[in-house]
């Protein structure tokens, strides 16, 4: 009798085995799936001007590709060369758009086209190709014809000048307010720290004096001799942007910070530097941990930088590498980076730092 429970144990579990394998096989063997038609691009000759740096100057759309899972796709947007998009390093050097989930268009606004555009080396002021394909995700990548669009992209003019904002965090002293640079014609901005211990109003000078200032007007908007201070909402670090043409000012947080474990939070939360205005360096100073430490921006890791060693006193960006604090205690450090390309958007591939105990 036991002889013939164990048969038929064995049978049973032979064809459970044989079952799981024919699913297993028909899950995973990967079905045909391609797009049913032509990416779209309207329209596909683009003049870029600085007119059109704010407003959408191309809209690209195509189909749902419909995988055998049913399951959000994932679309995103890649730009090339023609002369990079062959050969074993085809489409190596594309600049990817991430769309989204289910996504089926996308819009691309002036400035930004342009700076893809520079950033794929066309020259400006010229007619020249961009190859551009769609890119479909889900248990696979599946990619759509290539289609080829014309631009012509534009180089910005350098604009000079600053404006000043003097305020409660530097205790209203108009030779050492922070300045903003023009970034465009009536247009500035910059950096500043309004500590904990200090006021949150402020207001604008075009000069080093109270000559002509500006201040709030009823809705907070900027309004030429007003006396009524602007506020931020609490102390921080912000990027300041004011636009004169407009009369509209943002406060964006903003800030470099340090992590690792030698850092207060270590490697799950950065910790804020302060913005010196005057010497235009990012500072933290306070206790560190025998241990590692580099820098990121925005408490992210979409731009950071390591070093590659201990002394060149250099950070770069996105090198793995991280400064080994050799003992506790309290130390000064400070780091020094240059604004991103204002044409391609791009950050810089270096900047300096110091650590000294204190």
């Amino acid at each position: 009798m036991k002889i013939y429970i164990y048969k038929l144990f064995a049978i049973g579990t032979l064809l459970f085995l044989s079952a799981s394998c024919t699913n297993d096989t028909e899950l995973t063997s990967l079905k045909e799936v391609s797009f049913s038609s032509a990416l779209v691009a309207s329209p596909n000759t683009i003049v870029l001007k600085t007119t059109t740096a704010s407003q959408p100057v191309v809209a690209f759309s195509w189909p749902a590709v419909v995988f055998p899972i049913q399951a959000p796709v994932t679309y995103a947007l890649e730009f090339d060369i023609p002369s990079d998009v062959s050969g074993s390093t085809a489409w190596g050097k594309a600049v990817r758009v991430e769309v989204g989930e289910d996504v089926l268009s996308k819009s691309l606004l002036g400035d930004d086209l342009n700076k893809m555009a520079i950033k794929l080396g066309l020259p400006v002021d010229v007619a020249s190709k961009i190859v551009v394909r769609v890119e479909s995700y889900l248990d696979r990548k599946i990619y759509s014809e290539p289609i080829t669009i014309t631009v012509t992209p534009f180089a910005k003019p350098v604009v000079f000048g600053e404006i000043y904002m003097p305020g409660s965090y530097q205790d209203w002293i108009i030779g050492t307010a922070a300045a903003l640079k023009a970034i465009d014609s009536g247009v500035y901005q910059g950096y500043v720290t309004f500590p904990a211990s200090k006021g949150l109003g402020f207001k604008f000078t075009n000069e080093r004096n109270w000559n002509q200032f500006y201040g709030a007007d009823a809705n907070g908007n900027i309004l030429d001799g007003s006396t009524t201070d602007f506020a931020i909402t609490k102390a921080g670090t912000y990027q300041m942007t004011v636009n004169l043409n407009t009369s509209k000012w943002t406060a964006v947080a903003y800030s470099w910070g340090i992590i690792g474990t030698a850092t207060p939070g270590g490697w799950d939360n950065s910790t804020n530097m302060a913005y010196d205005h005057q010497l235009k360096v990012w500072k933290f100073t306070g206790a560190l941990k025998a241990g590692a430490l580099k820098f990121r921006l925005n408490n992210a890791w979409t731009i950071n930088y390591g070093p590659k060693n201990n002394s060149d006193g250099i950070m770069y960006l996105d090198n793995p590498g991280a400064y080994d604090v050799s003992e506790a205690g309290n130390y000064e450090v400070t780091f020094t980076i240059a604004e991103k390309n204002p044409t391609t958007g791009a950050y810089p591939a270096t900047g300096t730092y110091t650590i000294k105990k204190i």
